[in-house]
């Protein structure tokens, strides 16, 4: 019998080893810490990257928001802006659930196609959507609380498909605005970027329930720099600005702080 003490955990980790365990190549590593967005907490004198806990978080993280779709320079900069580990896990988990759980209703909504059509039922349009239709609908209402998401999606429900496709008309030519002025290089405290932000909180405002029917003019400010930061972190937003999200993040930023009102 084996009486020997069980090794301790080791206090640091080589990069072949973080490698091996995270899946991750060590050419893949090196790249990080040439850019600095994963850089070992110490090298030897042979060269050789050590890496710990710390480090370990945060490739963790890194991870989680590649998963997502972020391009490394957004993830740098969202993981050098956030410097408590622990809430920023608690927020990656929350959003993880909320993408557990539409995923699960697709699921189902899926199955149940499938036994329609295996079993030569007809579908029932007010279930065949379930898990599709609503899929900002628990991270609006987690933001900013079920009214502001029953009364937005109640203001949409009551457009004509024509005004529907008129509101997507609209966002599209202001996409292609601010990716027109992100091609020229516009500089996003210039008239021409800060004429585009008032243009977009303007757009904001034309949709129901959000904060910017708060009367606190900080309240309103704070809605609209969150949203901008989100147009920078969730590649589903930055993806509709053909890269120049930084642009808008910052010329909004720019206005909502100078603006007397919005």
């Amino acid at each position: 019998m084996n009486n020997s003490p069980v090794d301790p955990v080791p206090a640091e980790y080589s990069i072949s080893y973080l490698s091996r365990v995270a899946g991750i190549s060590s050419r893949t590593l090196r790249h990080y810490d040439h850019i600095g967005l994963l850089v070992p907490d110490h090298v030897a004198q042979n060269g050789y990257r050590f890496y710990t806990q710390n480090q370990l978080v945060r490739l963790q993280r890194i991870m989680l928001l590649r998963d997502m779709g972020l391009k490394l320079e957004s993830i740098t900069e969202i993981l050098d802006d956030q410097r408590d580990e622990r809430e920023a896990l608690a927020e990656h988990v929350q959003q993880l659930q909320t993408q557990r759980r539409i995923i699960d209703r697709q699921i189902t909504t899926l199955e149940r196609t499938i036994s329609a059509l295996e079993n030569g039922e007809e579908m029932k349009p007010e279930t065949s959507f379930d898990g599709f239709n609503e899929q900002y609908k628990e991270e609006v209402t987690q933001r900013w609380g079920a009214k502001a998401y029953n009364d937005s999606n109640q203001w949409w429900r009551s457009k004509s498909a024509e005004e529907q496709a008129g509101f997507f008309q609209q966002v599209r030519e202001l996409n292609e605005a601010w990716i027109r002025a992100g091609e020229q290089n516009v500089r996003a405290d210039s008239d021409a970027a800060q004429s585009l932000a008032a243009r977009h909180v303007q757009w904001l405002r034309s949709v129901p329930g959000t904060p910017l029917d708060s009367s606190d003019l900080e309240q309103r400010r704070a809605y609209v720099s969150s949203l901008s930061e989100m147009y920078v972190a969730d590649d589903r937003f930055a993806k509709n600005y053909g890269g120049h999200a930084e642009l808008v993040r910052d010329a909004l930023k720019a206005y909502v702080q100078k603006a007397a009102d919005l």
